[in-house]
């Protein structure tokens, strides 16, 4: 997979630390993500621009397969890209896959992008879309966090506030290929020992910049802290073993299990970055997605049964 990838390092490096720039990458992106996959024709797509009871505005689709029954659990899907380019749009076919495989149905947040949007918009968002879920009727507990790189920043960020907060956590979280340290000096170091073949780690942080523009490295809720002792919802991390974001998964593992959380890490030897959007291309894709469906039947069906006998 990682060969599959090599004529996008070239242009994303290339692509300038400017609004076009970013609008180049949402183009190219978007192309990337059709050409990995297609949405399944037996998928329901329900678009949703609404306000929450705290006058929040919230935007996304619902996406499910038309097999799925189970309307008590759902997943709220936080999209990746460096929090400025992608969209529920690019990650419907991702989506979809993923409803299909777990039997739930999903509803993917439309958060505010960089730069038109920055820091704490995105956050924001994503907790206003948690908050409407759980006003919507869905228990904390049949809540499925999942993500993709800076998705996986976004989830760690909404559950480090609701332990901070004392607020219900989910009941369980899946991170593909998360993004930890928005400084990328993780990344960078994996860089020495192995090419990411779809940007480097100096490009990465150039879009990302667009989020965090003119903020220190060590503001909170960017740099995220996990404290020993919190409540924290059992965690899934997958990353490619090809890619930098391995170490930020590694990194997000040893801070869960450190803070007294339980986290399961899948490494997939060779793979890039984000690999599961590309069951085209990648086999490894659907079996990545089979094993997400393992960890939330097993988490969130034990945990429901336990509250409910409470």
């Amino acid at each position: 997979m990682a060969s599959t990838a090599l004529w996008l390092r070239p242009l994303a490096d290339r692509v300038p630390a400017t609004a076009s720039g970013v609008k180049f990458a949402r183009v190219l992106v978007a192309g990337s993500m059709r050409l990995g996959a297609s949405t399944p024709r037996d998928t329901r797509v329900e678009k949703v621009d609404t306000r929450s009871a705290g006058g929040a505005r919230i935007r996304g689709e619902w996406v499910s397969d038309t097999a799925v029954s189970d309307t008590r659990r759902v997943i709220l899907y936080v999209h990746g890209s460096a929090y400025a380019i992608c969209s529920a749009a690019t990650h419907r076919a991702l989506v979809a896959r993923l409803s299909r495989t777990t039997g739930v149905q999903a509803f993917t947040v439309e958060y505010r992008l960089a730069p038109e949007y920055r820091f704490p918009a995105a956050a924001d968002d994503v907790r206003a879309a948690y908050l409407w879920l759980i006003e919507s009727g869905h228990a904390p507990e049949d809540i499925i966090l999942a993500g993709d790189s800076a998705g996986g920043h976004l989830i760690l960020d909404l559950v480090a506030e609701n332990a901070r907060t004392g607020f219900a956590q989910p009941g369980a979280a899946v991170m593909l290929s998360p993004l930890f340290d928005l400084t990328f000096s993780l990344a960078a170091q994996r860089e020495q020992r192995r090419r990411d073949p779809m940007i480097s780690a100096r490009a990465a942080r150039r879009l990302v910049a667009h989020y965090t523009h003119g903020l220190a490295d060590d503001t909170p809720r960017l740099r995220l802290a996990l404290s020993q002792g919190i409540t924290l919802p059992p965690m899934l991390v997958q990353a490619g073993g090809a890619e930098m974001l391995s170490a930020d998964a590694e990194a997000i593992a040893d801070a869960v299990v450190a803070a007294g959380g339980s986290c399961e890490l899948q490494i997939y030897d060779g793979q890039m970055h984000v690999f599961q959007a590309f069951p085209r291309l990648v086999p490894e894709a659907d079996r990545a997605l089979r094993a997400i469906a393992r960890f939330v039947s097993l988490h969130t069906t034990a945990q429901t049964s336990r509250q409910r006998s409470a």
